[in-house]
C-alpha cells in the first residue's frame, strides 16, 4: 500500500490534519503519522472568534482530539512515502528544530514527491530550505517565514509549484486536497 508521511507534533492543528489523514485513506492511501517520538498526540483548534464584540487580534487556541504517531522522526526513511502532508497549527515552531524531520522532509523534495503543506506548515519547509525560489502560499502572518525560506508569497487559496502545493488555512482544504490527491495520482500512487 502507498504510503504518505504525515509530521505532526503537539499543538498541531485537528482541521488541518483530520480531514487530509481521512481524505487520503478514502484514497487507498495509508497515512504514517509521524512525531518526536511514537506516541498520543494533542490537537488544537485554532480560530479568531468570528463575532466583532469577542476581540482578538490572534487566534484562539482550545483544545481538540488526540491523534497517535506510530513512527518516530529519527525511524523515518524518506524511501517509504511517495508524498507528504505538512499540516499547521503550533506544532511546527517546535518540530522545525528536529534534524531527522528536516532530513526526511530535505529527501522527499529532492525526490521530487509530492508534498501538501498547509498554514504554518511552511515553518517546517523554511527550516529543511526547500521552498527557496518557489512560490507558496501560508496563513498570513506567516509570510514572513515563507519569505525568510527565500520562497515569493502570495496570498491565494492555493498555489501549485513543482512537486509542492500550499494552502493558506484549513478553510482551503478541498482544494488542497483535491490538487494533492491529483499530483499523487499523477505520480503513479
Amino acid at each position: 500500500m502507498t504510503k504518505i508521511l504525515m509530521p505532526i507534533g503537539d499543538a498541531t492543528e485537528a482541521l488541518d490534519t483530520f480531514y487530509p489523514y481521512f481524505r487520503l485513506q478514502e484514497e487507498g492511501w495509508e497515512v504514517v503519522v509521524a512525531g518526536p517520538d511514537a506516541r498520543l498526540y494533542h490537537t488544537v483548534l485554532h480560530e479568531i472568534p468570528p463575532h466583532a464584540n469577542v476581540p482578538w487580534d490572534i487566534t484562539q487556541e482550545r483544545s481538540g482530539y488526540h491523534i497517535e504517531a506510530t513512527v518516530a522522526f529519527r525511524d523515518m526513511k524518506a524511501e517509504d512515502y511517495a508524498g507528504m502532508f505538512v499540516s499547521g497549527g503550533r506544532a511546527p515552531e517546535y518540530i522545525r528544530y528536529d534534524q531527522d524531520l528536516l532530513r526526511v522532509v530535505r529527501e522527499i523534495s529532492a525526490a521530487q514527491k509530492p508534498i501538501a503543506c498547509v498554514c504554518h506548515g511552511v515553518e517546517i519547509l523554511t527550516a529543511a530550505g526547500v521552498i527557496e525560489g518557489k512560490t507558496v502560499t501560508t496563513v498570513a502572518k506567516c509570510a514572513m517565514d515563507a519569505e525568510q525560506g527565500k520562497a515569493k508569497y502570495v496570498d491565494k487559496e492555493l498555489v501549485v509549484d513543482g512537486s509542492l502545493v500550499t494552502a493558506r488555512v484549513w478553510h482551503d482544504n478541498a482544494p488542497l486536497m483535491r490538487t494533492f490527491v491529483e499530483m499523487l495520482k499523477a505520480a503513479g500512487c
